[in-house]
Parts: structure tokens; sequence; C-alpha cells
């Protein structure tokens, strides 16, 4: 079992090594669980014996002999939880890993407190005024937008103030000295992290954003000062100082704007309404970081639904291993209960083999999800998306998948022990018939 594991686990890293991107990441994980898989009865059975040599009471020798002895015939069961498991653990820390860092990073890049979209330019100077003459205004923030190209691929070119407010509130991956004084001076741009990937750039490479004419006129020429993050946008982006990009490129869309504020942001934005149109759009920042949150939410809220199906089909399939072996359950049990030991006992230490062999599944899963995750943050996800994301661990999952496999093994178990407690003496005695 062992060394097919660890041919399966080297032919999986070979494919890795040859498959092309994202399929390097597939071929790894599929390596790795298959090795898992396959390892597992060797490990259960080295449990099983090294914990019936500590033994010393009969009874309970004679139990861990037993459980091994009906190893074989739950291993393909034991298999299947054990895949189940790992592919919660894995996925799961993959999902809660970006949440928490897509939490994180959504409340530093959305730090100004309101958010106003003015597609009126009578609006925009209107906006300007007011940012102007109202003390409460600490900043107004432009992000304003256009659409550009990147080495042939669409991408999209922004423009956004480098003051201090952003400087100590938006997160680079990596920075260049005097990232933000280069940038707010038209010297640098930033870029984003699946830009940097997709294209093969780092800090200091001389990068061209075309516009959409033919001519040099609209194309904006700087080196990389700083990389950031970007997490689930498809194209590559490009920031720049925001009076550059409005000089350069007349056609973008300066609609988009922020206010940062140290007031109260309710009367602020009641005294905005009624100096702009209704055609403007006002929001708050907790109204746009809760809809990020809830867009999230919706878009992983099948992980959840898949952990219940896949533990739940591996719990069918121990149930229908236990079924299987049900039927020699007397003939093995007959001796030790002739012996003085009542059927319940024996059904108690039945459910409690299943259980104790579903944990030590479930434990052996865990370093398969560690992995797993690793592969899913480290290798697939800046293969697929172009970030990637830290690996972050989460043993109270792992605490909660644990009990979930225990009570599902008891399940799955609890018919086979509840027929032994109540099967009959006669049918136990029968097993010496041809003894005497």
């Amino acid at each position: 079992g062992c060394l097919a594991a660890a041919a399966a686990l080297a032919g999986g890293a070979g494919a890795a090594a040859l498959a092309p991107g994202l399929l390097s990441g597939f071929a790894l994980m599929g390596g790795l669980m298959l090795a898992g898989a396959l390892a597992l009865p060797s490990l259960l059975a080295l449990a099983l014996e090294i914990g019936a040599r500590a033994a010393r009471a009969p009874l309970a020798r004679w139990a861990w002999a037993d459980a091994r002895q009906q190893l074989s015939g739950l291993s393909l069961a034991l298999m299947a939880l054990l895949l189940a498991l790992g592919a919660s653990i894995g996925v799961g820390g993959m999902v809660n890993g970006f949440r928490d860092t897509f939490e994180g990073w959504l409340d530093r890049r959305l730090f100004a407190e309101i958010y106003v979209a003015a597609p009126d330019p009578a609006d925009r100077a209107a906006l300007e005024d007011f940012a102007a003459r109202d003390p409460r205004v600490v900043a107004l923030l432009p992000n304003w937008q256009a659409r550009a190209r990147l080495n042939g691929a669409p991408a999209e070119l922004f423009g956004i103030d480098a003051g201090p407010r952003m400087e100590a509130h938006w997160p680079l991956l990596q920075a260049a000295p005097g990232a933000w004084a280069r940038l707010g001076r038209g010297e640098a741009l930033f870029l984003s992290e699946q830009a940097a990937r997709a294209h093969g750039l780092a800090l200091g490479d001389v990068v061209t954003a075309h516009g959409p004419l033919d001519g040099p006129d609209d194309d904006v020429t700087l080196p990389v000062a700083g990389i950031y993050a970007d997490y689930g946008n498809p194209l590559a982006q490009l920031r720049i100082a925001a009076d550059l990009l409005a000089r350069v490129r007349p056609d973008a869309d300066l609609s988009r704007n922020a206010i940062a504020t140290d007031g109260d942001v309710a009367p602020l934005m009641r005294d905005l309404s009624a100096a702009l149109s209704p055609d403007t759009r006002i929001a708050a920042r907790a109204e746009v970081i809760g809809e990020s949150r809830r867009i999230f939410e919706r878009t992983f809220s099948v992980t959840a639904a898949l952990d219940g199906l896949t533990l739940g089909v591996a719990g069918a399939a121990l149930l229908a291993a236990l079924a299987t072996l049900a039927g020699a359950r007397a003939p093995q049990t007959a001796p030790v209960w002739a012996m003085g030991v009542p059927r319940r006992r024996l059904a108690a230490l039945e459910l409690a083999r299943t259980m104790a062999l579903a944990l030590a599944t479930a434990a052996l899963a865990i370093p398969l999800g560690v992995a797993l995750t690793w592969i899913l943050t480290a290798v697939v996800n800046p293969a697929a998306f172009g970030w990637r994301l830290p690996l972050i661990l989460y043993p109270a999952d792992w605490l909660r998948l644990g009990g979930l496999a225990a009570l599902a093994a008891g399940l799955a178990a609890a018919p086979s022990a509840l027929a032994l407690a109540r099967i009959s003496p006669a049918r136990l005695l029968a097993r010496f018939a041809g003894d005497a």
C-alpha cells in the first residue's frame, strides 16, 4: 500500500512538472489524493498493531485484533471517507482563507466613508465645489477609469490620488523606494498582481498601457513602482495619478469618486444629496462593503452543500460495507460471548471500533487536506486567476469535520451494533454445534 502510494505521488508530481499551468495543479492534487487513499489501509493497520501490542487486558487485545481483521472489508469505505474529509479541509481552507484575506483587503481598500458615482459633468463640478467648501470633507479621492491594452490584451487604466490617506490604507504587495511619491508626480505606475503574473512584469519594468487609438497620443509608458493585490478582477489593472489620466485620456470615465471624512457620515450624505442631482449615486462605506461580502458568500455558498454531500456519500459507503460484514459477525463474536462478555458490551465495542477508525481516518485526512489547501492557494489559484492566497490553517474546522466523521460512522454502524445487541443466544450457540 505504501509503495503504491509513493508511486502515485511520484506520478502526480511528474505529471505536474510536465503539465502546463492549471493542469499542473490538478495533476498534483490527483496524485496526492490517490496516494493518500492507497496509503490509508497500511497506516491504519500499523496503528491497530501498535494498539494491540500496547493493550494488556484480554478483551482489549481481542478488540484491537478484531478491528484489524475487519479493516480489509472497510478499507474502500474508509478511503472514501478520507477523500471526502481531505477535500473538505482543502477546499474549506482555501475558501475560508480567501474570505479572511478578501475581507481584510476590502477593509483597507474601501477606507473612504462615502462613495459617489456622478455621470453628469455638472454633478462632478458640483461635487468638487462641495468638497472644496465643506470643512467636513478631508479628501476627495478620484477613482477614474479608462479602457486600455497591455501587450495586446484588454486592461483597465485607473487614475487615483497619491496622497497620504491612500498611502496609509492602500496595501501593496511590492513597492519600490518612494513609490507613492513617484506615482503622484506621474513618474511611475502601479500594477495588479494578475497583470504582473500574466505578463511576466516586475518592479522597475517599463510598461506601456495602450489606448484605444492607433497613435501614441493616448499611450501611457511608465516604470512599475508598485504591485498590488486585486482579488477577483479578471482584467489586468494599471493605476496612475488621476491628473495624468485626465490629461492623457480625455475619454476616461471620471464619474467615480470617494469622500474621506472624520465626522458624522449621515448628515454629510444628506447635504451631499441635496447639492447633487438625483442621477448621482451615493453610498456609505458600510453599504459598499456589505454588498461585496454578500456577493462573496453567495459565490461560495455551494461549498457547504458539497461538504454535506461528500460526507453523506462516504457515510453511505461505510453503511454498505458494515451491512456486508454483518453476516459474518456472529461466528467471530460467539467465542467472546461464550467467555462471559455480554452482547451489549460486544455491540458497544462494535460501535466504538467503527467510530475509532473514522476518527483515525479524520486525523490522517488533516495533512492531506492541508497539502490540498497549499496546492489550491499556491498552484491552482495563480494559474487560474492570477493571484496567490496566503496559506491559513483552521484547526476548529478540522475538529468539526472529525466530529461529523465520527457521527456519520456511528450512524452507519448503529444498525449492525443494534443487531449484535439483540442477537439470540441460540444463534450464538449454533456456532459451537459442530464442535462437540
